[in-house]
């Protein structure tokens, strides 16, 4: 058994209900299982072998399903109502009486698997509806707590229950998550813009000018030299900025499929976004704060432009520029000069 008390106990100092605290712990405890499963490099087991598609459409990974079978596994006695998985078309009952509702991705960024780059679990903890829809349907604010599990160098939580950020890594010899900064912060100021740039032809044009701002570096618009990331990786691109600062743009564009973005709304961008903020960043679908929107069903994909507060209310004010002032020839939009 994966002793967990010292991470339950910071949590309910933190405000967390018993019952968040203690399904935050089972949650913990499945996710040092993965990591060691995901240390010995798939031997003995095909980790990054495509096992087919899930409900969505997506490429399913041995490992999505090893990790969605453990995570439902330990929720019996937890708390938990109703389960909404990446993995799984509808929400399964786990307890009729439970008070939660929890929507989790239980392995993001599988593509990665088998390159060994960082990937990881996402989870959204949500009071419990009579059904389904009624509990992960409304608007993201109403998450009770949200996080995630990184497995990188380093197996990292991070974890919000709505008075700020922790942040806990793995130790490896006792199986604990144990507590190395009690207040994460987004830094304000970055220099680094992550977006996946074969897309450009795809994107709307105020997403476009607001990359050639950033690549037209100190002589452009922004008045500073930046870099690029992309990693493929929500849990990676989270993490790089909650700890260095930056944005991640995920837009909509025009490609059949990518209208209204590709991440998913319910159990990807609503926790992602509840930690960002809590951290003192800004989440948003380009314009609207994400914590406003509620899905209009379990799998419903957004636009997601979240980091540093400035840098994502720029990208905003960006969508509210007249046509002619976002055109490439417009080389000035003096406005937003930092």
């Amino acid at each position: 058994m994966i002793h967990i008390t010292r991470l339950q106990e910071h949590l309910l100092l933190t405000g967390a209900e018993p019952v968040v605290a203690g399904l935050i712990g089972a949650l913990a405890e499945v996710a040092a299982e993965i990591s060691r499963l995901i240390a010995r490099g798939g031997i003995g087991s095909p980790l990054g072998a495509a096992v087919g598609r899930n409900s969505d459409g997506d490429g399913q990974k041995a490992l999505d399903v090893i990790a969605d079978e453990a995570f439902a596994a330990i929720l019996p006695g937890k708390g938990v109502r109703w389960l909404a998985s990446e993995e799984r078309e509808g929400a399964t009952q786990i307890d009729p009486r439970g008070p939660l509702a929890l929507a989790i991705d239980p392995l993001d960024g599988s593509s990665n698997i088998d390159v060994n780059v960082s990937i990881g679990t996402i989870f959204s903890i949500r009071p419990a509806g009579e059904t389904p829809q009624e509990s992960f349907l409304a608007p993201a604010r109403n998450q009770l707590a949200a996080g995630y599990v990184i497995y990188g160098p380093q197996t990292a939580l991070l974890v919000t229950c709505g008075a700020g950020v922790s942040h806990y890594v793995l130790e490896p010899a006792s199986g604990e998550f144990l507590l190395v900064n009690e207040v994460v912060r987004v830094p304000p100021r970055a220099t680094e813009f992550a977006i996946n740039a074969s897309n450009f032809r795809h994107w709307s044009k105020p997403v476009r000018a607001y990359i050639d701002d950033c690549l037209s570096g100190e002589a452009g618009p922004l008045g500073r030299n930046y870099n690029m990331r992309w990693i493929a990786s929500l849990v990676a691109e989270t993490h790089r900025i909650l700890m260095r600062g930056g944005i991640f743009l995920y837009p909509a564009d025009a490609r059949p499929g990518y209208q209204h973005g590709r991440l998913r709304l319910v159990y990807e961008c609503a926790p992602i976004a509840f930690l960002i903020e809590q951290a003192g960043g800004r989440a948003t679908d380009g314009a609207d704060p994400i914590l406003s929107l509620a899905a209009s069903g379990l799998h419903d994909r957004t636009p997601f432009v979240f980091g540093s507060a400035e840098k994502v209310a720029r990208v905003a004010a960006y969508h509210d520029l007249p046509e002619a002032e976002i055109s490439p020839l417009f080389g000035i939009r003096g406005l937003f000069k930092t």
